[in-house]
């Protein structure tokens, strides 16, 4: 299966302001210095790994992957911009993207 890669623009790195505005925009994730970080949790591990599937397409797709763990029913998502050295406008759309997998 070939996953088209979506993302045509680079990354940019975020501004102060547009960092403040992540609460307001993304209110499940946490800014924790330089990373978003969300936990997850579902019914049980073949949902959560079903899930991480899900998120693995929308990544690859981005070219921009997740730092992330799994136990059991519950996933922990953290964006980074790594070659950037902070948050981007990467980590912000796959953030939106990610949470547009779940219901509201």
């Amino acid at each position: 299966m070939e996953v088209c890669n979506l993302h045509a623009m680079p990354a940019q790195r975020l501004n102060d302001s547009q960092r403040s505005d992540l609460a307001s925009g993304l209110p499940h994730w946490s800014l924790e210095g330089e990373k978003l970080r969300r936990d997850f949790q579902f019914r049980d591990f073949v949902e959560a790994f079903g899930f991480m599937s899900q998120v693995a397409l929308l990544a690859e797709a981005r070219n921009h992957h997740p730092n992330w763990s799994n136990v059991y029913n519950r996933v922990t998502i953290e964006l980074t911009t790594h070659d950037l050295g902070g948050l981007s406008n990467l980590d912000r759309e796959l953030a939106i993207a990610i949470d547009a997998l779940l219901p509201t």
